[in-house]
């Protein structure tokens, strides 16, 4: 069992149910689902994006461990120089194993290897419970190779709770180890 996991079930559950008075262990918040995506653009050279996708699609079968859905454009827009089928980006939707392995090395490895890391924004909840965090480089990911890369890429990364309330939703980040930033007065 992913080490995330067990730390969810054995400690953040009864603090949760603890802090916010709840009598059953269903009612505790969970992560739902962890969505990670990257958009590729090249404005100067659109057809480049379908020569690099298979290059961004390795990384992000090395980066999540699931084979990527590429996305592409609905309809044609002639002032961005794309047409209906373009290859825009990847995605990834991970659930499971794979999405408690995922955020182990995102809280562990990743998110302290990052360039002047002060923590994460505690105001990134959309209302509905869910955290939204951008990482501006790809290549904080242990598993890839700086070598293999054309371009440095940023990335979105969505989680997805079960609940509709912020509170609780960061509560949960917080005990799983989520680093968010120290609350500072800016003048």
């Amino acid at each position: 069992m992913n080490r995330l996991k067990q730390k969810y079930q054995q400690e953040v559950v009864p603090a949760i149910m603890k802090e916010f008075s709840l009598k059953n262990q269903m009612q505790v918040s969970k992560i739902e689902k962890v969505i990670i995506n990257m958009g590729v653009s090249n404005p100067q050279e659109p057809r480049a994006r379908e020569k690099i996708m298979p290059s961004i699609v390795k990384q992000f079968e090395a980066i999540t461990g699931q084979h990527p859905q590429v996305t592409k454009a609905r309809k044609a827009i002639s002032n961005f120089k794309l047409r209906a089928g373009d290859p825009m980006g990847v995605m990834v939707t991970l659930r499971g194993e794979l999405m408690w392995e995922f955020l182990d090395r995102l809280l562990s490895i990743v998110l302290p290897r990052v360039k002047d890391f002060r923590g994460v924004s505690r105001t990134a909840f959309d209302g509905q419970g869910n955290y939204s965090l951008g990482i501006e480089e790809q290549i904080s990911f242990p598993e890839i190779e700086f070598d293999q890369i054309d371009k440095i890429r940023p990335l979105q990364i969505n989680i997805v709770t079960s609940n509709k309330d912020d509170k609780e939703a960061f509560r949960l980040l917080e005990l799983l180890g989520m680093p968010f930033a120290s609350e500072e007065v800016k003048n």
